[in-house]
């Protein structure tokens, strides 16, 4: 284990769980992910989260215990991780943690990941780095996305123009150049609608490759008018998250129509491949190569929508490429904690329009 150690933690939109990597640096940009850990969240963890999402009764309050429920959450995660590698928590450089998205409204000034970072710290002894949005949305950026910087690093050709797909409750997407030029930006909604469109109704936590989407039909109408949302046709830098594209938002659109739950979900499914479609034709002209990672990376009718539109361009994903599509945003925070604690920037002005490079991150000593 040559190198400096840190353990990336995220927890994502999807509120399935927290995501935990160990990694190594060797200081050359060279990278080793020594061990991987899943700890999902309680059902009733994820009933709290998404009621914060909208102003609640008492909401400061209840924001406050719950940063601190995840901050126990986050340490065992750690802790599971570094019994599984064999490896003591006095080796570890330090913690990047994402924690976990309340709200996101660059437009107002503001974000906030909660997840109680000082007492992770304690709870680990390990130092912790967090609240690695609000510098660069200060700096009048978008404050996402950040991983862009780190696809750089890690998966960039100077033969090929890539994009890296992440498929997450959201969906993002590098463009990386042959030349070096990058172009990050949420595309719209991942697996989001769909996941809480089968709670609702199947009382399930996501769709398992799609399968009960392949049962229904797309409803044209529906996706078309879906797809007339405004956001889909700005140009970056811009994100987007549940303050968006959420129940009521979908809501809106059903409106009064009586359709099939299950053409509902299988017109869900499209709009994320015709949005990332959209995306890739519009800013990314002239990819040669996808790479999916996230867990829409697993939907196999995903795959073959997005095969379809994309008219036999490659599509693959980061294992190809070394980093599992389980673990690629938790090894990213690993490497953001990594440039913060080198004083390294990582916000690409391009990609979320700030008026300089950062160095992203609040720091937690051990």
């Amino acid at each position: 284990m040559a190198g400096e150690l840190f353990i990336g933690l995220m927890s994502g939109t999807s509120l399935d769980g927290v995501d935990a990597a160990l990694v190594t640096f060797d200081g050359k940009q060279g990278i080793e992910v020594l061990q991987t850990h899943f700890l999902p969240y309680p059902s009733a963890l994820r009933i709290e989260i998404l009621a914060l999402q909208h102003p609640t009764e008492n909401e400061l309050e209840t924001t406050a215990l719950l940063a601190n429920t995840l901050a126990h959450l986050y340490a065992q995660a750690v802790i599971e991780l570094l019994s599984s590698a064999k490896v003591a928590a006095s080796t570890i450089t330090a913690i990047g943690c994402h924690g976990q998205t309340i709200r996101h409204r660059p437009e107002l000034g503001f974000t906030m990941q909660i997840g109680n970072a000082a007492l992770l710290a304690e709870l680990t002894n390990i130092t912790v780095i967090s609240d690695f949005r609000s510098r660069d949305i200060a700096a009048g950026g978008q404050g996402a996305p950040l991983v862009p910087a780190f696809h750089q690093a890690m998966f960039a050709s100077s033969q090929h123009h890539r994009a890296i797909v992440n498929v997450g409750g959201i969906a993002n997407i590098t463009y990386l150049t042959s030349s070096g030029k990058v172009v990050g930006f949420d595309s719209g909604p991942g697996n989001m609608l769909l996941d809480s469109w089968i709670k609702q109704h199947l009382d399930l936590d996501y769709d398992a490759n799609g399968d009960w989407a392949r049962s229904g039909k797309v409803i044209l109408p529906l996706l078309d008018k879906m797809l007339e949302d405004e956001y889909f046709s700005l140009a970056p830098p811009k994100s987007t998250g549940r303050d968006l594209f959420n129940h009521q938002w979908l809501s809106q659109h059903l409106s009064n129509s009586v359709f099939a739950a299950n053409d509902v979900a299988h017109t869900l499914l499209a709009l994320t491949a015709h949005s990332i479609h959209q995306a890739l034709s519009l800013h990314c002209r002239e990819v040669e190569e996808i790479y999916l990672c996230g867990g829409g990376a697993k939907n196999g009718l995903l795959l073959e929508q997005l095969a379809a539109l994309m008219h036999g361009i490659k599509i693959s994903n980061t294992d190809e490429l070394g980093i599992g599509i389980d673990w690629a945003e938790a090894v990213a925070f690993a490497w953001l904690a990594k440039q913060c604690m080198h004083h390294q920037t990582v916000n690409l002005t391009q990609v979320t329009g700030a008026k300089g490079p950062r160095v992203m991150g609040a720091v937690y000593q051990a």
